[in-house]
Order: structure tokens, then sequence, then C-alpha cells
């Protein structure tokens, strides 16, 4: 008689995004700009490329959109020659084509007018979180710091302040930037550009 043999174990799967889990798969950028070129996606609409995945974009309100409106004016009061403000365009990080709520970037007006900029254009990434101050501290932080965006701000609308993240950490797992401050309104935040403080501007500016 034959000994028994005992069932072997089953393999143990390898670690699976949990959005692929759940039967979403990922594209690439170039699969993503063939669904614009094609009409899939119409221009404008409220979705984004994150990490290979189309992520829907969270309806704005008020407070989102008067935090806006003031970087908008506010940023080009501030950035120096050499340096340009961009308020809610795409910019390509790899598997990633966000499109953060503000960018001042290295070049001209004329720098990305075939290209969309890439972390080597990055002074400061911004995005502007009520609902998804969650989302943007974790998920965007993590892309941001992936790509090595030296300062990513957060204007926080929901406490009232500005969280400014510096020194990425891209090998991290996940990767994170290594220092976080935060100034409330009565203070004023830095706006540092390739190490430098071109200017301070007060955190009440950019809260209604």
């Amino acid at each position: 008689m034959s000994a028994a043999v005992a069932p072997s174990a089953p393999p143990v799967p390898s670690p699976t995004p949990l959005l692929s889990i759940a039967g979403f798969r990922r594209i690439t950028p170039q699969q993503y700009h063939n669904l614009h070129h094609t009409g899939i996606i119409m221009e404008g609409e409220p979705v984004e490329l994150l990490e290979g995945y189309m992520v829907e974009k969270k309806m704005r309100n008020p407070p989102h959109d008067s935090a806006i409106r003031r970087l908008t004016l506010l940023l080009p009061r501030h950035v120096p020659a050499g340096w340009l403000p961009q308020i809610q365009c795409a910019v390509s990080l790899g598997a990633s084509e966000p499109e953060p709520d503000g960018a001042i970037l290295r070049g001209d007006i004329t720098t990305w007018d075939h290209r969309l900029p890439s972390a080597d254009d990055f002074g400061i990434a911004i995005e502007v979180s009520d609902s998804t101050l969650a989302f943007d501290r974790r998920d965007k932080g993590r892309i941001y710091a992936r790509a090595g965006i030296p300062v990513y701000w957060i204007v926080n609308v929901v406490d009232s302040c500005v969280e400014v993240y510096t020194d990425p950490d891209p090998p991290a797992n996940p990767p994170a930037y290594r220092a976080t401050a935060t100034f409330a309104v009565g203070q004023s935040v830095p706006l540092v550009l390739d190490g430098v403080t071109v200017a301070t501007i007060p955190v009440a500016e950019f809260l209604a």
C-alpha cells in the first residue's frame, strides 16, 4: 500500500493592488491619451490617471473653488522670472497624469506647448483639499513623492491651514515625504523654489 501523501498547500498569491482584485485593470498613459483622442473620454471630463487607473475627481464645492481663485491670483504675484504658475492642468509623472490644483514649474509660457510638464520641471505641486483631504495626504502625496517633486502643498480648507511636505523619499515603501510643516492663519507660508525662499505668503490669503 502506498503511503498517503498530504495535500500540498495552495500557492501564496503575490500582492495584488486592491483595484485589480475588484476587477479593474491598469492602463498606460498612451492608452489614456487614446481614449481622449478617440472621444471616449471628452476633454474636460472629471477624470485623471493615477498610478495606472482612471480615477473620477470629486465634485468641487464653493470653498474649494474659492481657494482655486485665490491661487490663480496669488501665485503670479510671487513667482520669480524663470518659473511659471499653472492651475488645474495635467502633468506627466510616469504611470500617473494628475491634474494638480496648482503647480509652479520651471520654464516660460512656451515650454510645454508640445508636451506635458514632468517631474523635472516642478518646483511645487499644490492641491486644495476639503472632502479629499485624506486622499490628497495619502495617495497624491505618495504619487508626488515617488516622482521626487521637491515640495508639495496642501491648502487645507477644512482646518484653515497650509500643509507643506518636503524632502521626498521615492524608494520608500510607500514613497513619502520625510518632513512636514503646517502653517495656520496668522502665519505665512514660505515659497521655496530650488531650495531658495523667494517669497512668503500669508495663509489667510489662500482661504475665504
